[in-house]
């Protein structure tokens, strides 16, 4: 994968360009059609998605849950917690995405700690905004 193209991803913006060269390498990028499982609810996980360009929904059973769109995450919270998915997401447009596997999450963490502190710490930011208020 290109390290320009990270740049454009918020997740990865504030990396300096020698650590995006490194996520770059261990990154793939995937190109879907609308209609596409990303990821299955209860599934065990073995990628991580970022999303470059188009949209896709997120739902818990029949309960849609969440749209996402270019900038956007998911599938790190399996990874992390090593948990089966919460919920599936589906693609609604052509898609395409920055693809971290397993392997290639768990190689970040040992040789770019400081990287992978930074999605650890965009999964902790986020899961406070998914906690009920009050």
């Amino acid at each position: 994968m290109d390290e320009a193209r990270l740049r454009a991803i918020p997740l990865f913006a504030g990396l300096s360009r020698k650590q995006r060269r490194a996520v770059a390498a261990y990154a793939e990028e995937v190109e879907v059609e609308p209609g596409t499982v990303l990821c299955r609810e209860g599934e065990v996980p073995y990628v991580f998605f970022v999303i470059e360009e188009g949209s896709a929904r997120v739902v818990q059973g029949d309960q849609y849950l969440n749209d996402l769109g270019p900038g956007d995450f998911f599938g790190e919270i399996g990874l992390i917690e090593h948990a089966p998915r919460t919920a599936s997401v589906i693609a609604e447009s052509p898609l395409t995405a920055a693809v971290l596997s397993a392997s290639a999450f768990r190689r970040i963490d040992r040789e770019l700690p400081a990287v992978a502190r930074r999605i650890r710490a965009a999964v902790e930011e986020r899961r406070h905004w998914l906690e009920p208020v009050g």
